[in-house]
């Protein structure tokens, strides 16, 4: 497949996760604004892929990013960013949503794991009852100290 190909709409993604787990695949699920890609988030990604067989990415859409992060975010479009990690080898499948968190998408997809970064407790990540409530689980993958796309931000802004 090609990589551009793992970019899906929500209607197609649906479609392909029933194919997935009616093959006896575990879905996995992690979303993110996913701007300036950086190590934290291949970390997490390709810890996320081991928890399963299918690695399901959401990206916040740009109306979405603005709403969480403010004016000036995103600073790439969410074509790019669904592309980019289209291209990682961890990810299998992308899709782009609108809302501020990933609930709906959750509810409809039903992923066996739900996998977020350290910078999240549990009782914080939106959609770990449905997952739970399946008989799915949480995970939480630490964080890699030193990196976050706003702190990558503000140092380019320093130095731009």
């Amino acid at each position: 497949m090609r990589y551009r190909d793992k970019v899906l709409t929500i209607d197609l993604l649906r479609a392909a996760v029933r194919e997935a787990r009616a093959a006896g695949k575990r879905i996995v699920f992690t979303n993110g604004c996913f701007d300036l890609l950086h190590v934290g988030h291949v970390r997490l990604l390709a810890a996320a892929r081991e928890a399963g067989d299918v690695l399901v990415a959401a990206v916040n859409s740009d109306a979405s990013v603005r709403r969480l992060k403010g004016e000036g975010r995103p600073l790439v479009s969410q074509a790019d960013r669904a592309e980019v990690l289209a291209a990682l080898e961890a990810v299998d499948l992308v899709t782009i949503f609108d809302q501020d968190t990933p609930a709906e998408l959750i509810a409809v997809l039903e992923p066996d794991v739900l996998v977020k970064g350290g910078d999240w407790t549990p009782e914080q990540v939106v959609g770990r009852e449905i997952v739970e409530a399946r008989g799915g689980r949480l995970l939480i993958i630490p964080t890699v100290e030193g990196f976050s796309t706003t702190a990558l931000a503000e140092r380019i802004r320093h130095h731009a």
